[in-house]
């Protein structure tokens, strides 16, 4: 077999290439097993494979035929002189080519003849790997086979670079959630959220001002990227102009979501509150969102009902701010709708109640998220408490 391999600099840039991406090592994808189930078939061939080239392995993706094997050494491979080739290599009957005869895989087990590999590019066009489909008899690719083989490795392109940028967009929407909550004198702080999907269309925030405390939660109807970033500008806004009151701040968001978002028919529900610290008294706007409660310190609720209709439907309609106090022992919980597909039906108030009277703030939180993960709420999930200490 004639040994190649790409110069050093191209080399080098191809690894950077696949080492950005971050997909190397994954649990399988069904998605890209979907496309690989689907070329088995189509190609009628007992093997399928989309394979990465990384250093000297080659790391199976997704693989039909290969029995569950997912790596393989890179050397003397045919997915290596596919991309070194960087254009698709069809052999009809590797046994009976002077340059395959002797590769391993061919005189040995499991004595392979037919190969053809198409290379999968990177976004800056670095081959990366292939996606290709092998048999142990001859075969032959018409030029409509080939055409479907390359259409086929451009549907695996896009799936890994969807899977490259929702994780992406995920790792920067969990760093615009706070990393710490605010160190509040008299008051335990905690919160947590969890997507359903890869992103998520729940945000939360909280931060000083002032020597007050300033807290949101905000729910986007909707799920995926679209959602997160309206999340995020959701976010973004409530945190411009700091001096602004609450009632303005949701007032001017509620003008921009309603004049950007008329056409799609999306909107948020909202929570926003400021708090100050000695007296216990909190400043409430909320936004369609009615789920935030008051638990007392005697284990009784008191809901925040809402104050206005959610977000961006465009309906002109004042809003208004309500206030409550909270005292020694008091906790307020606000949380998203995702939470009530995990809860037990019966009894969520007992449940939530007596999580946060044996575990704090802290503990409420992580349980309440651990839960929605080991149940795979259908929806986001986040969650808030913030206690004044008895």
């Amino acid at each position: 077999m004639v040994h190649t391999q790409l110069e050093p600099e191209k080399e080098a840039a191809r690894q950077r290439a696949l080492d950005a991406l971050d997909v190397l090592d994954r649990p399988r994808d069904e998605r890209l097993d979907r496309v690989t189930r689907l070329a088995q078939q189509m190609f009628d061939v007992p093997m399928v494979s989309v394979s990465l080239l990384d250093h000297d392995r080659q790391w199976r993706i997704s693989e039909q035929g290969f029995d569950g094997e997912r790596e393989a050494p890179r050397a003397e491979s045919f997915c290596n002189a596919t991309v070194t080739r960087g254009a698709m290599l069809v052999l009809d009957d590797a046994a009976s080519d002077r340059d395959f005869a002797d590769n391993p895989f061919v005189a040995g087990d499991p004595h392979l003849r037919f190969y053809a590999g198409q290379p999968l590019e990177a976004p800056g066009g670095e081959h990366i790997g292939t996606l290709c489909i092998v048999d142990v008899k001859p075969r032959h690719l018409d030029a409509q086979q080939r055409e479907l083989l390359r259409e086929m490795a451009t549907w695996v392109q896009s799936e890994i670079l969807r899977e490259h940028e929702y994780d992406r967009a995920s790792a920067i929407q969990r760093a615009l959630l706070p990393r710490h909550a605010p160190e509040f004198e008299g008051y335990t702080l905690a919160a947590d959220a969890i997507a359903a999907g890869e992103v998520m269309g729940d945000i939360y925030d909280w931060y000083l001002h002032d020597g007050r405390l300033r807290i949101a939660l905000a729910d986007v109807m909707g799920k995926g990227v679209g959602a997160g970033m309206i999340a995020a500008a959701t976010r973004a806004s409530l945190r411009t102009a700091p001096d602004r009151s609450l009632l303005q701040a949701v007032e001017e968001i509620d003008a921009q979501i309603s004049a950007d978002l008329a056409d799609i028919h999306m909107f948020v529900t909202a929570f926003v509150a400021e708090l100050d610290g000695p007296s216990g008294r909190v400043r409430v706007v909320d936004a369609g969102h009615s789920l935030s409660f008051v638990v007392r310190a005697d284990d009784s609720w008191e809901p925040l009902r809402s104050t206005g209709l959610p977000l961006g439907m465009g309906v002109d309609e004042p809003r208004s701010e309500t206030e409550i106090v909270l005292h020694p022992g008091d906790a307020l919980l606000s949380c998203s709708d995702g939470i009530l597909d995990v809860l037990d039906e019966a009894d969520p108030f007992g449940q939530v109640l007596r999580a946060l009277r044996a575990r704090g703030p802290a503990g409420a939180v992580a349980e309440g998220i651990e839960l929605a993960r080991s149940r795979r709420a259908p929806d986001d999930v986040t969650l808030m408490v913030i206690r004044r200490d008895a």
